[in-house]
Parts: structure tokens; sequence; C-alpha cells
């Protein structure tokens, strides 16, 4: 990337696939709201958000791990990585571990977010990262993430996509989808059914004034 541009946020690619008009939103327009997801997302970060390092049963811990690449154009924090000594080959084996609020997720967001820090920490420490962790804060349990090429290309063409949408500072139209926006702590900023609905009758006064101009006169 050209040293001009700005570093694209890690919580930005997660944004983007969930919905690119809330990404918008919120790293464009700056604008942010909470409702209990999100609060609830806060409180199970608490511990991770403290910047520390540890050593339990051979694992070493850090939290609140700064993470860039200045290759890809992206910064971020990771919640925790972990590095263990491989059994397979000389140093560590490093892990970003990312906690998340309620249950594994149908799209790739989450699994997106966290490639992207492995990909940070590939060019931070010079080492291959295969693999991470998803902790959800409702089933209180670990989900390995598995940083293959179909995972890394998709990683890679969202960091595109995310910096070329935050470059053009437009926030897309409003589209609401009941299971998507209605989780959304943005909706009332949102409002994607006003929105829409008004791009609706908009859209009808247009096709009536282009009828008329092309009725025949009396």
């Amino acid at each position: 990337m050209d040293d001009d541009e700005e570093l694209v946020l890690l919580s930005a690619l997660q944004h983007y696939l969930y919905c690119p008009r809330q990404c918008a939103l919120i790293h464009i327009e700056r604008l942010w709201a909470e409702n209990r997801q999100t609060a609830e997302g806060r409180l199970l970060h608490e511990r991770a958000d403290q910047p520390q390092t540890e050593q339990r049963h051979g694992v070493r811990t850090a939290t609140a791990m700064p993470l860039f690449s200045h290759q890809l154009g992206i910064s971020g924090v990771a919640d925790v990585v972990e590095f263990r000594v491989s059994t397979s080959a000389q140093g560590e084996q490093v892990q970003p571990i990312e906690y998340k609020r309620g249950r594994p997720k149908r799209h790739r967001a989450d699994e997106v977010q966290l490639c992207a820090q492995g990909l940070c920490l590939e060019e931070m420490l010079g080492c291959v990262v295969t693999e991470g962790a998803l902790f959800y804060g409702k089933t209180r349990r670990r989900k390995v993430v598995v940083f293959d090429e179909a995972l890394r290309a998709l990683t890679l063409d969202t960091i595109q996509a995310t910096r070329a949408l935050i470059a053009s500072g437009k926030t897309p139209r409003a589209e609401y989808q009941a299971r998507r926006c209605d989780a959304c702590s943005l909706i009332d900023l949102c409002q994607p059914r006003l929105l829409e609905n008004a791009l609706a009758v908009n859209q009808w006064l247009a096709q009536q004034l282009e009828d008329s101009a092309d009725a025949p006169s009396a």
C-alpha cells in the first residue's frame, strides 16, 4: 500500500461482511450506538482488553496485542495471542484468539477478522500462522478456524473491498433484512425500513414522470 493511505481497522472487515452500510456508518460517518448485544460483547472483552503477558503450562499468552500489516494496509488489536512450543518444528506456534458474544455465525465475518489477525502476525513475526480460534460467550467453547487458501483469499478480497468502500466516502443505500437489521445496534441511526420505503416512493415518482413525458400529447 502507499505510505499516505490509512490503515484499515480489522474490525471494519467484520463490519463490511456483516453489512457494507453498517461498515460505512461506523468507519465513514463515525456513528455508533450500543444495544444489549454490543454491551455483552464489550463485557466479554474487558479482561482481554488489558495488555499483559503470562506463562502457564508452557503457553505464553499476550492480551490486547497491537497488530499491523503495512503490506496489506490493516491494523488492530488481538484479544489474545498464544505462543506454544511447536513439536514439529523449531520456534513457537502462534495462534490468535478472538472473543465474541453469542454463538458461531452462519456467515464468515468473524473468521475473516480472525484470519486477518493471523496475516498481521505472519508479517510482524516472520512466521506461518496456520489457525486461530473464536471463543463464543454463549457456548463458552473455542471454535478452531483453519487459515486455509479459501479463507485467506476471502480475507484478502474483503480487505480490498473494505478499503475501496471507505476510500469512496459513500454510504451504501439501506436494504432492510430482518435477520441482519433487527440485531444491529445502528438500526435507529440507519433507519433501513424507512429509507428503503422512501427509495421505493422516489422510484415510483420518477417512473410516473417518465411515463408522463413519453405519453402523446392531446
